[in-house]
């Protein structure tokens, strides 16, 4: 028998790039419920917009927050032994990266390390991060409610080495995007996430029994994930997939999210009958 543990970005991948909706993949959720498979968020986002997003589409389970710098436990409905941390409010919290002070002053300092303004979220105003990412007022709200990582728009003319050799001369790393860039604590990452989850599940199945954790993610900022997982998804665009995961050898679902998300998760659960 193989057990399953399936890691999703959540922007793009499981929410639609655009429209951000999920209908498409409700009933294949329902399906790894019913089926005992974790469905774990790997996300961007804030505890925040996860909550309300979880809340809507019923999973219960763990979740990863702000580029892996935190895992949220639900202590109520966790199945495996809860693992050293903070508890606040319902979870148990395992956090991986630096508070977001550390990460606001980290941004201030390679701003001047770079001789150049870096403008983070911390920056904006919840009418500039609606007119940048679409989102609406309560989202932009709960976007901006960082406890760990800090985004800011990449800078114009300045190429993503010289951005990351100054990130890492302060002790952090980041996460180059087109738009936007994510500043995360030196020890965070979904990759390091994903190791620590699977380690916290791996007495919840029976003894001898083969894993198999299986990531899907749209964006350069899923591939610690996805190189850290057995089975490597990509989430194409309306233009295809990203060209920074397009020729990694990993698998691309047939469509975007959430209908290419449904069809990718069936053909896995096809191969791997309960």
């Amino acid at each position: 028998m193989t057990a399953l543990i399936l890691f999703t970005d959540l922007d793009g991948t499981l929410l639609n790039g655009e429209s951000y909706a999920y209908d498409a993949a409700l009933p294949v959720l329902q399906t790894l419920q019913q089926r005992g498979i974790p469905v774990i968020p790997v996300t961007s986002k804030t505890r925040a917009e996860v909550e309300t997003l979880i809340l809507q589409i019923g999973l219960t389970g763990p979740f990863v927050t702000e580029n892996g710098s935190a895992i949220y436990i639900p202590r109520d409905t966790c199945p495996f032994a809860l693992p050293e941390g903070e508890d606040d409010g319902p979870y148990r919290v395992v956090a991986l990266g630096v508070i977001y002070v550390m990460a606001r002053a980290g941004l201030k300092a390679i701003a001047q390390e770079l001789g150049r303004p870096l403008k983070g979220f911390g920056d904006l105003s919840v009418e500039q991060v609606q007119q940048l990412t679409g989102l609406s007022a309560d989202d932009a709200h709960q976007a901006k409610m960082r406890e760990f990582t800090e985004p800011f728009l990449t800078p114009k003319n300045t190429p993503p080495e010289k951005l990351t050799a100054a990130v890492e001369s302060m002790g952090f790393k980041v996460v180059v995007g087109d738009r936007f860039s994510h500043l995360i604590g030196g020890a965070a990452g979904k990759g390091v996430a994903v190791h620590q989850l699977v380690e916290l599940y791996k007495p919840t199945f029976p003894a001898g029994e083969d894993i198999v954790t299986v990531g899907l993610g749209n964006s350069p900022n899923d591939i610690d994930m996805l190189e850290n997982v057995d089975r490597a998804i990509v989430l194409p665009g309306t233009d295809g997939p990203h060209p920074q995961l397009s020729d990694r050898g990993w698998a691309i679902a047939p469509q975007p999210a959430p209908e290419g998300w449904a069809m990718a998760v069936n053909q896995v659960l096809a191969e791997f009958p309960d």
